[in-house]
């Protein structure tokens, strides 16, 4: 019988193991497909000879499929297995990038949709999996993916116009690249398939057991999802813009692009330790205070600190997005009492997270134009950083979301 079980949890641990590699992979396509425009997108912006407000639509399309198509996914995943939504949405993925890649605006806008619709679906199941999998190790396991996610984000900022430029295959071929990844993800999320029957049993079982839920009547929920909003609205400006910001006080473009990826490398550690601070607090909100004092200090450095100490500023802003993305993915489990209702929470707050978020890239296009001047767009980040604390107070606090039944 000894040996029996320690076959049985050897079998058990190969499982866990291959799951946590699927999972790694798959969050290495959440960031890079996105990061890699922002380097890229004054290029593109004159070869297809487009305003500053519709080289924003890039970055904003993605995020607007994020708000519209959230709300459906915990649906999908319910009715076909987490794991099988998941392998669906990676090839659709692969599919996006290919088409974005090709010369011509409407292919670009087109697969930019049809990417941001595929990502839209792990961003909201990987919490709720991470809930289900690993209840006890939620902390770890978000910030493995987080690191993850935001690595592949960190390397395709640096990259992107080396690839474009220095290897002569264009803003298309630096976009494309990325489709690599995903038919590479694909192979790893195969075993995974392996578990659709058990898992659409799972789901038919939890329907007829209980009904679905709906959080839109909840106070935390709004916090947590207004955070999550902020928070991605910040990140996204920053993606989209900062190498033009720093283009204009005289940085060359080639700097530009590193200084993006620096602010990605530097919020990498912080991907991972905070997640595992957070499962370890009863309240979140000294992590809350510290990040937004660090969204402040790095924004008013751009504004009117000394370009000498550039990458200290650049440095102190990576860390807060870090620290808030990750709080932002820990609230998804801390403030939710199953997977179930983490997934809920999750498709709400990504849904209506990533809709304010997509008003971001676009807008500070639009003020940019406008005012030919970045000051107005960066003294509008310092009052999105005091809602972020006001409405992070709010989510970090030692409760959990109220449910109504739908």
């Amino acid at each position: 019988m000894n040996g029996q079980n320690k076959s049985e949890s050897n079998v058990q641990r190969s499982v866990a193991w291959v799951l946590i590699i699927g999972i790694i992979f798959v969050a290495m396509n959440l960031r890079a497909p996105l990061t890699s425009v922002g380097s890229l997108i004054g290029f593109i912006r004159d070869d297809l000879q487009i305003s500053n407000t519709l080289a924003g639509m890039i970055t904003t399309l993605p995020l607007l499929a994020f708000a519209f198509f959230s709300p459906i996914v915990p649906k999908l995943a319910r009715r076909f297995g987490i794991e099988v939504v998941i392998f669906v949405s990676i090839v659709f993925l692969m599919l996006g990038i290919a088409l974005r890649s090709l010369s011509g605006i409407v292919t670009l806008y087109i697969g930019t949709v049809i990417l941001g619709l595929a990502i839209a679906v792990a961003n909201v199941l990987l919490p709720s999996l991470i809930k289900r999998e690993f209840p006890t190790r939620m902390g770890l396991m978000t910030g493995m993916y987080s690191i993850s996610m935001n690595l592949l984000g960190a390397i395709a900022s640096g990259i992107s116009v080396p690839i474009a430029i220095g290897l002569g295959f264009g803003w298309q071929g630096a976009l494309g690249i990325w489709g690599i990844l995903s038919f590479v993800s694909i192979l790893f999320w195969l075993p995974q398939m392996k578990r659709r029957k058990r898992e659409v049993v799972f789901a038919q079982k939890q329907t007829t057991v209980s009904t679905p839920v709906t959080l839109w009547r909840s106070g935390l929920a709004w916090q947590v999802t207004l955070f999550m909003g902020l928070q991605s609205l910040v990140f996204y400006v920053l993606i989209t813009w900062l190498p033009e910001i720093l283009k204009h006080q005289g940085l060359g473009v080639d700097e530009s692009g590193w200084l993006l990826s620096l602010m990605q490398l530097a919020l990498l550690p912080f991907t991972f330790i905070v997640p595992i601070l957070a499962g370890q607090m009863s309240s979140q909100r000294s992590l809350v205070t510290v990040t937004t004092i660090l969204y402040l200090i790095g924004i008013f450095g751009l504004l009117y600190g000394s370009v000498n100490f550039i990458v200290f500023w650049i440095i102190l802003l990576g860390i807060g997005v870090g620290s808030a993305f990750s709080l932002a993915m820990m609230f998804f489990g801390l403030r939710t009492e199953n997977a179930q209702q983490a997934a809920e929470l999750s498709g709400m707050a990504q849904s209506i997270g990533y809709l304010l978020a997509a008003i971001g890239p676009t807008l500070f296009g639009y003020l940019y134009d406008i005012t030919n001047s970045w000051t107005i767009p960066l003294l509008t980040l310092v009052g999105v950083s005091i809602l972020i604390f006001l409405f992070g107070l709010g989510a970090a606090g030692n409760r959990y979301v109220q449910v109504n039944k739908s």
